[in-house]
C-alpha cells in the first residue's frame, strides 16, 4: 500500500479507473490517464530545467485551475517540492513569499502573471503556461507515468508542499506538509464518507491552501473520484453542484455562512451533494445548511501544521471540536500547566475562564509537524518547552470535550476579568439575522479593553439596537460584562483567501464603523445607540 502521493498516484495510473473521469472543467473533461499523462510531462519537464545545485523548489501562482491539479500531480510524481503562492498576496508581500520558500523556478498563467509586474525576481525563473516556451517545453519532454524519471523516489516524511499559514495573526509562515500527512487525510475522508470513483469533489477553496490538499484533492485521488477545481461564489454555488453532479465538497471559514446568506429556495435541496467536510462553521450553520441542501456536514478542527489533531464524534456537544488524540491538552503558557476542567454555571455559561481557558498543546512533541521553511524564530515559538503550542486558546469540559475560544490575541480583559472572543461569537451567531460574527478586544480608555463585535447580516436583513438589546438580555449564558460596547454593522469583514477573519484589521481600526454603522452602548447600561 503506497505510504506517499508519489505511489499513489503511480497506482492509481495503473488502476480500474485510470480511464474514469479525474477533472471537470468548463466543460472539459480529463481521464485519470490523460491528466496524469500530461503531468508526468510536466514533472520532466520541470526537473530538465532545473538547477541542480538548488532545492528543487517549484511555486505555483495558477488559482484553482486544470492548471494547478496537474502541477500537483506533476510535483508528486516528480518528487520535488511545490509552493503554494497565495494568489491574494501582492507586490512586496508575494515576492517575500516566492523568496521565503526558495522557489527556483515559479509556473504562472495568463490570469496571474501581471501579479508579477515589478517585482525583482532574479534568480527566479517565471514559466508562463499560455507560452509558447511553455508548450516547446512539453513537447520536447512527452512521457508517461511509468516512464518518468523523477527527481527523487519520495519518502513518507518527505515535503509534498509548502503551505502558507493564513495570515490571520501575523505574516504567514511556510510549512512543509508531508506526503504521508496528504495521504493520510485523504485516505480517513475516503474511508469516513464512503467516497467512491463515482463521486465528483467539488474544489472551491483555494488549492494553494491545506485544507483544499488534505481535504479536498487528497480524497479523490484516494478515491479515484473526479475534481471540479472551482472559484467560490456563494450565489453561483448550487447551480455549479448541479452543473457537475458534485457530491463532495471541502469547506474552511464562512463559506456555508456566505451561502446561507443567500435566499432560500424552495428547491435548494434537489441537489446531488451528500458531504460538506470542512472546519471554522458554527453550530447553527452547520445545521441550517444541512437541512437546507439536504446533504450531511462534518465539521473538524485543524491547522496547517497538523500538530493537534482533535476529532468529532456522534455525540459531541454543541460549540465543541470534539476530543484530542493522545497528547493534546490545554495548558496555562506562563505557568506551562494544565488548565484546570471548565465549569459552567446552570445556565451553561463558562465560570471559571480564568483557570480554564490555556492554550492548545501536544504535550508529545510535532506530531505531524515539519516545522515552518527557514524560520528558526516560529518554530522555537511553537516548539517550547518540548511541546508544540499552537496559538489557539481552548478549554475543556469533564468529558474531555475542548472549546475553542480563540486566538492567543482573542483574550480580552474587562473591568478586571478575562473573556475569550469564541464563546461570544458563539452567542451572537444565533441571531437569525446574523450571517457572520467577529469579536475582538478595543482598548477602554483607562484599562484594560472593551468589546467590540463586528456583525454581518443575511441578505437583506434588518437588525435594530433594540433587537439587538433583546436578545442580548435573553441569552443566559452571556454575562452582562461581555456584552459588546461597540458593535459595527458591516456588509463585510476583512479576510483572508480561506476566508478567516482578519481581527487584527479590525481591531487596529478601534471602535469606528469602518465600512458600515456603529451602534455603542452606554458604560455599565444596556442600551444601544446609533
Amino acid at each position: 500500500m503506497a505510504d506517499n502521493v508519489q505511489q499513489l498516484l503511480r497506482e492509481l495510473a495503473a488502476g480500474e479507473h485510470v480511464d474514469r473521469p479525474a477533472v471537470l472543467h468548463e466543460g472539459t473533461t480529463w481521464t485519470w490517464r490523460e491528466h496524469l499523462a500530461e503531468a508526468a510531462t510536466e514533472a520532466a519537464a520541470l526537473i530538465s530545467q532545473a538547477d541542480p545545485e538548488r532545492p528543487l523548489h517549484v511555486g505555483v501562482l495558477l488559482g484553482n485551475s486544470p492548471d494547478m491539479l496537474r502541477s500537483m500531480a506533476a510535483a508528486a510524481l516528480g518528487g520535488y517540492v511545490l509552493c503554494g503562492i497565495n494568489t491574494t498576496r501582492r507586490g512586496e508581500a508575494l515576492l517575500a513569499d516566492v523568496r521565503r520558500s526558495d522557489c527556483q523556478l515559479l509556473v504562472v498563467n495568463d490570469e496571474h502573471r501581471p501579479l508579477l509586474e515589478g517585482l525583482d525576481l532574479d534568480g527566479v525563473r517565471v514559466l508562463d503556461t499560455g507560452s509558447e516556451e511553455w508548450a516547446a517545453m512539453l513537447a520536447a519532454s512527452a512521457t508517461t507515468v511509468e516512464a518518468l524519471a523523477p527527481h527523487r523516489e519520495v519518502e513518507a516524511m518527505d515535503t509534498f508542499m509548502m503551505i502558507f499559514t493564513s495570515g490571520t495573526s501575523g505574516e504567514p509562515k511556510a510549512v512543509q506538509v508531508a506526503h504521508l500527512m496528504v495521504l493520510f487525510s485523504g485516505l480517513n475522508l475516503v474511508e469516513r464518507f464512503k467516497v467512491t470513483a463515482d463521486d465528483v469533489c467539488y474544489v472551491s477553496m483555494p488549492l494553494f491552501h491545506s485544507n483544499a490538499v488534505v481535504a479536498g484533492w487528497a480524497v479523490a485521488l484516494g478515491a479515484g473520484a473526479a475534481i471540479v477545481p472551482a472559484r467560490f461564489s456563494a450565489s453561483g454555488f448550487l447551480a455549479d453542484v448541479r452543473r457537475y453532479g458534485a457530491t463532495y465538497m471541502n469547506y474552511v471559514g464562512k463559506p456555508l455562512a456566505y451561502v446561507l446568506a443567500t435566499p432560500e429556495q424552495p428547491d435548494d435541496a434537489d441537489n446531488t451533494l451528500r458531504v460538506a467536510f470542512g472546519n471554522e462553521a458554527s453550530d447553527r450553520d452547520i445545521e441550517e445548511f444541512s437541512r437546507r441542501f439536504d446533504c450531511h456536514v462534518m465539521d473538524g478542527f485543524g491547522s496547517t501544521e497538523l500538530a493537534v489533531i482533535v476529532t468529532r464524534s456522534e455525540g459531541t456537544p454543541k460549540g465543541s471540536i470534539g476530543t484530542g488524540l493522545d497528547g493534546v491538552a490545554i495548558y496555562n503558557s506562563e505557568t506551562v500547566t494544565e488548565c484546570a476542567i471548565a465549569e459552567f454555571d446552570e445556565s451553561g455559561a463558562l465560570i471559571n475562564a480564568d483557570q480554564a481557558v490555556g492554550e492548545l498543546v501536544n504535550t508529545q512533541g510535532a506530531g505531524y509537524f515539519q516545522g515552518y521553511y527557514n524560520d528558526k524564530s516560529a518554530n522555537d515559538e511553537r516548539m517550547r518547552h518540548g511541546m508544540y503550542w499552537s496559538g489557539d486558546l481552548a478549554y475543556k469540559d469533564a468529558d474531555g470535550y475542548i472549546y475553542l475560544a480563540g486566538r492567543t490575541a482573542d483574550w480580552m480583559r474587562v473591568d478586571g476579568e478575562n473573556f475569550a472572543a469564541a464563546p461570544i461569537e458563539r452567542v451572537l451567531v444565533r441571531l437569525p439575522v446574523v450571517s457572520q460574527v467577529a469579536v475582538y478586544a478595543v482598548p477602554d480608555g483607562n484599562v484594560g479593553d472593551q468589546v467590540m463585535a463586528a456583525l454581518v447580516l443575511v441578505d437583506d436583513g434588518e437588525l435594530t439596537p433594540t433587537d439587538l438589546e433583546k436578545f442580548l438580555a435573553d441569552q443566559a449564558d452571556l454575562s452582562p460584562k461581555a456584552w459588546p460596547r461597540y458593535v459595527r454593522i458591516a456588509p463585510s469583514l476583512p479576510s483572508t483567501a480561506t476566508n478567516k477573519v482578519i481581527k487584527r484589521e479590525l481591531a487596529a481600526q478601534g471602535p469606528t464603523p469602518g465600512n458600515g454603522v456603529l451602534w455603542m452602548r452606554e458604560e455599565r447600561g444596556r442600551s444601544y445607540s446609533i
